[in-house]
């Protein structure tokens, strides 16, 4: 925890320490918006200016984190195939894509929607789709976008998919999600193979390979311990996508992985691409897991998204209360970190207000004045807000539509 609160307190945990600017002008989201000509917005516009709660992206570390991530698995010989439920934004995704990227993956059918009417083509879904409606949804897309590839994990489902692609008059292409722990997929081994086998058989679908994804993998703290995780979880997995190959079929996607584990998974054999998001914001939960260099700090990728707030209480002693409470946070955990603040212990617990319990702070903080944070857990917080404000030096640069806001079916 100390090493941790020493992170936060230095101006290299977020986008800078924090400035409280006189004569603040508080800008809304409806003025940036008016302010904006095709996502830019005219220069000179402070972010402390900006109405609060405000999503913000230090696009500087965003891009620093997108380089490190992109030179690291080049090293080690895989592409990443960035979840876009980390961040949900169109732009982000073209961005991703024009630094070698090799697609994006979507969480959900209307998330995957909402992409392509954003013009990303190479969307993978990693959830599958039993429901009928869905399934018709999903080959409607798969019509419109031939790189559009659904996941499928039962027999059942994958004739429903063939039957629907030949009244679509496709050929759908599919990966089997292949399980890694109990939350979705099949189980790996022999009836994963008897399902690749089946799909290979169906007119209407094309296999292309598996997904293999270990979220709890994601989290462990230590990388000596990450790694012996990973790879042991992976391991009848790997061996089904061996089979499978042997057996025939076509095993071109191997897919898994994310940020806590990009640096493991090229020792997993056949594997073909790494499913990071979070190494584009980075959070309070992947700060606490450890690097590989030992320490209890994870410094692969900087934190870049911030959410700014207002003092709105000061009247209690060791208390400060803001308006950035869990509808602009979350409740996930760990707390949230005020950056430059590491004496202070932020908790989003009431809907509309944070409440600070102060230790120490380095000035004396009034009503009206803001800070920034960096926010628990990057997924869910960014679906809370409408718009990224891109920041470079702490002046807006962009106005980003969270394009996939609120697409959870």
């Amino acid at each position: 925890m100390s090493t941790r609160r020493a992170f936060l307190s230095t101006a290299g945990a977020a986008s800078a320490f924090v400035w409280i600017p006189k004569g603040i002008k508080g800008y809304s989201a409806a003025d940036l918006r008016a302010f904006s000509a095709d996502g830019s917005v005219k220069p000179g516009i402070s972010k402390w200016d900006l109405d609060t709660p405000a999503l913000c992206l230090d696009l500087d570390a965003m891009e620093r984190n997108v380089a490190t991530m992109q030179a690291a698995l080049k090293r080690n010989g895989l592409p990443s195939r960035p979840h876009a439920k980390t961040h949900r934004c169109a732009a982000i995704a073209r961005y991703q894509l024009s630094t070698g990227s090799i697609g994006i993956c979507c969480a959900k059918l209307t998330e995957a929607e909402a992409f392509f009417a954003a013009d990303i083509a190479p969307i993978m879904m990693t959830t599958s789709n039993p429901a009928p409606q869905k399934i018709r949804r999903a080959m409607a897309l798969r019509k419109q976008n031939p790189q559009f590839i659904q996941a499928v994990d039962e027999e059942p489902n994958a004739r429903d998919l063939s039957a629907a692609a030949k009244e679509a008059g496709v050929v759908a292409d599919v990966v089997i999600d292949v399980a890694v722990g109990t939350r979705s997929g099949i189980p790996a081994g022999a009836g994963a193979l008897a399902l690749a086998k089946v799909i290979d058989t169906l007119p209407n679908l094309k296999l292309r390979g598996l997904l293999s994804y270990d979220g709890s993998g994601q989290h462990v703290k230590g990388f000596a311990a990450r790694k012996a995780h990973t790879l042991e979880a992976i391991e009848a997995n790997a061996a089904t996508q061996a089979a499978m190959k042997k057996a025939g079929l076509n095993v071109e996607i191997f897919s898994g992985g994310g940020t806590g584990t990009y640096n493991i998974m090229h020792l997993v054999p056949g594997f073909s691409d790494v499913q990071v998001g979070s190494y584009l914001f980075m959070d309070m939960q992947y700060l606490a897991i450890g690097g590989e260099d030992g320490n209890e700090v994870y410094k692969d990728f900087a934190p870049s998204l911030t959410v700014t707030t207002t003092i709105m209480n000061n009247r209690f002693p060791g208390l400060l209360t803001t308006d950035a409470g869990t509808k602009a946070l979350t409740l996930n955990k760990p707390n949230p970190g005020v950056v430059g603040e590491p004496g202070m212990d932020y908790t989003a617990g009431s809907d509309e207000f944070g409440q600070i319990r102060v230790t120490e702070a380095t000035r004396t903080y009034k009503i009206g004045d803001k800070m920034e944070v960096i926010v628990p857990h990057c997924d869910p917080v960014v679906n809370e807000y409408d718009q990224i404000y891109g920041i470079r030096k702490d002046r807006v640069e962009v106005v980003w539509p969270v394009t996939a806001r609120g697409k959870s079916q």
